[in-house]
């Protein structure tokens, strides 16, 4: 007998391959719908409230269709009380790297959970306090001229492990909300929907990132 394969029960509004792959630890089936959105700060809006509206945005952009979740997902990087985004260019990148080298920081990701009727959404906040490495402006530099810092906000990636700018040892909270999507906050958020992981999420997050994560429990104790 010939299965058909599962239906997606997300439209997951990102075109961030990060995204993407850490959504597939999960084990819920997905489809791509990568939603645009200008993602500039409104006066006196807060890197919370800021992440929130963009996910929401992002999540009523993409289609759900019959039975099908929405889900919009942003990063917020925030240094010293200042929203920063992804850099323009790369001169843009390197001063955020160095600004942030030595230093701590603020990543926000809210997650926006919308069903098919556009109603109640879901959501999900995690903020996870980043110490960065004394890397050198020289180490910087090299990374900003292979490319990757421009589509990530605060211009670098926590994954990249040829320049790892984040002192992970130091490190106390979600690693895949610094990647920009907190696994443990989307499975909580889907066990309420009823959508249950069918993965271990803490387990495939582990394998996949190499981080000890010390507080996947406690985020999935909690209902909300």
């Amino acid at each position: 007998m010939i299965h058909e394969p599962a239906p997606p029960l997300l439209t997951l509004a990102s075109a961030s391959p990060r995204r993407r792959e850490l959504l597939s630890l999960g084990g819920w089936t997905f489809a791509l719908e990568p939603a645009s959105v200008d993602e500039r700060p409104e006066p006196g809006e807060t890197a919370e409230a800021m992440a929130v509206r963009l996910a929401l945005a992002k999540a009523r952009a993409a289609a759900g269709g019959p039975g099908r979740l929405a889900l919009g997902a942003d990063t917020v990087v925030e240094h010293r009380g200042e929203v920063l985004g992804k850099p323009g260019d790369a001169g843009e990148a390197q001063a955020m790297l160095e600004r942030l080298a030595g230093e701590r920081h603020r990543v926000v990701t809210a997650l926006a959970i919308l069903g098919p009727d556009r109603a109640r959404p879901a959501i999900e906040v995690c903020v996870t306090d980043v110490p960065m490495r004394g890397y050198t402006a020289a180490e910087a530099a090299a990374y900003v001229a292979g490319g990757s810092s421009l589509d990530k906000a605060g211009a670098y990636g926590i994954q990249d492990d040829g320049f790892q700018p984040v002192d992970v040892g130091r490190l106390h909270g979600c690693f895949a909300n610094v990647m920009g999507l907190p696994l443990c906050h989307l499975a909580r958020a889907m066990r309420r929907l009823g959508h249950p992981a069918p993965a271990d999420v803490p387990a495939a997050c582990r394998a996949h990132t190499g981080y000890d994560c010390p507080v996947y429990e406690s985020i999935l104790r909690e209902t909300a």
